[in-house]
């Protein structure tokens, strides 16, 4: 959940603009903030400005959720309501403690799995960090994450790939608590999109059929596309 050149600017805007202030009529109405109307005035700006502020994060989600035209059909499975990434004391490969919830600011591309990791878990990472390779020039807004959900040790063998991945061992009990796969599947058969407010929104089928890999690039390319204005790589 998966990095052009500026136009040559105008010769005549080369300059810096002169601005003069003039002196503004005083209104006893908008100058005295301690009045009840300059308090509400205030309050006006104060709300007016923290709309302007979301409107492109909602504007992005009503493109995406709500006002999809038919023929770009979302193709993984839109969780509404969305989840909340918890708050949970979790381990990295070195032991070191983390809280799962610091993910958030950054589109995360989960996957789950025993540490043993065999082929189809091998796989699985594979296709993972494949996707989030073909997103190009957006791919460092996107994190490779893999959740182990047992204490097993992790094959040296497939350390070096997992360099760029976020690998953290999480309880059985939290991830099921969290995540829900697909009706009659097991954890281990999904992709999860985590979006960079810590809100579980996707879920895709962890399929390597060709079909199936494009339709979840093309989830994760509109996704990216619809939160360009407000979302940038690196967390806050």
């Amino acid at each position: 959940m998966q990095n052009n050149p500026q136009p040559q600017a105008n010769a005549a805007l080369d300059h810096p603009l002169e601005m003069t202030v003039h002196d503004m009529p005083q209104s006893d109405l908008s100058g005295d903030a301690s009045s009840p109307v300059g308090s509400r005035t205030n309050r006006w700006m104060l709300w007016l400005i923290l709309a302007v502020c979301a409107a492109p994060v909602i504007a992005s989600y009503t493109a995406y959720y709500v006002v999809r035209p038919q023929n770009k059909a979302v193709h993984g499975d839109l969780i509404q309501p969305t989840v909340s990434i918890p708050q949970q004391e979790v381990r990295d490969l070195k032991g070191q403690v983390r809280d799962l919830s610091a993910l958030k600011g950054q589109w995360l591309f989960m996957s789950v799995g025993g540490g043993a990791c065999d082929a189809q878990c091998q796989e699985r990472l594979y296709l993972q960090r494949q996707l989030i390779v073909s997103l190009g020039a957006e791919r460092d807004r996107v994190d490779w994450v893999w959740l182990i959900n047992d204490d097993a040790p992790v094959d040296e063998k497939i350390m070096p790939a997992l360099q760029s991945a976020q690998v953290l061992r999480v309880p059985s009990a939290v991830l099921q608590a969290w995540l829900k796969p697909s009706e009659g599947k097991n954890l281990e058969s999904s992709f999860y999109l985590v979006d960079p407010q810590g809100e579980w929104m996707e879920r895709f089928v962890a399929s390597s059929e060709r079909e199936q890999v494009v339709n979840v690039k093309k989830d994760l390319n509109r996704l990216l596309s619809a939160s360009a204005s407000w979302d940038r790589a690196g967390r806050d």
